[in-house]
């Protein structure tokens, strides 16, 4: 298949209140086609990182626990979402932002962590690409209680589960998050844990 051509046209900003959301026109052209104009909104949340914390001796990985608004008003009854440790990358590359936010949200000081995917989400709408890792951990990394900044309003619950425990929560739907999904997938395809 050959790529189509692609021009934007134009972009227009139609809020920049949390993040950035455009609406975007531009032309799709494949060879021999006539051309033709689409409209989009695209929403630009910045690039993300995630990792999953895993223990090999133990069998176990660190997830966490929070509210997630969106979901809760798409039919999650409680909004609550455990998923792996993740955060926006500011203006980090992605291996220092995984190192910080684990830090931040589960109270694990790891220094070794390995890349393992670049992921877009849902491309259709939001450009984020999502940065995913691996790490391992232990008893003598743990630093604080974690929970996330006060300062970001984050409330987020510490949760350490047998991988058999995380499994069986992504095979029962109690797991819903993509990312996580991803991550545990990986792990047992590797024998991580």
């Amino acid at each position: 298949m050959i790529n189509p051509e692609i021009k934007v046209t134009e972009t227009s900003l139609l809020s920049d209140n949390w993040y950035i959301l455009n609406k975007v026109t531009f032309t799709y052209q494949k060879e021999n086609e006539k051309i033709q104009t689409h409209i989009r909104e695209v929403y630009d949340r910045g690039n993300g990182a995630a990792i999953l914390l895993y223990n090999s001796t133990k069998k176990t990985v660190i997830l966490t626990r929070q509210f997630r608004l969106p979901t809760f008003l798409n039919g999650n009854k409680s909004g609550m979402m455990i998923e792996v440790c993740a955060g926006l990358l500011d203006q980090d590359n992605p291996e220092e932002c995984v190192i910080r936010e684990t830090e931040e949200e589960t109270g694990y000081r790891i220094k070794k962590v390995q890349k393992v995917f670049e992921t877009y989400m849902s491309p259709g709408a939001v450009t984020e690409i999502l940065y995913l890792f691996v790490g391992e951990y232990d008893e003598s990394m743990k630093v604080s209680d974690g929970g996330g900044l006060a300062a970001e309003q984050e409330n987020i619950e510490v949760l350490e589960y047998t991988f058999d425990e995380a499994y069986a929560m992504m095979e029962s739907g109690e797991i819903s998050d993509a990312k996580t999904i991803i991550l545990l997938q990986h792990a047992r395809i590797k024998g991580l844990v």
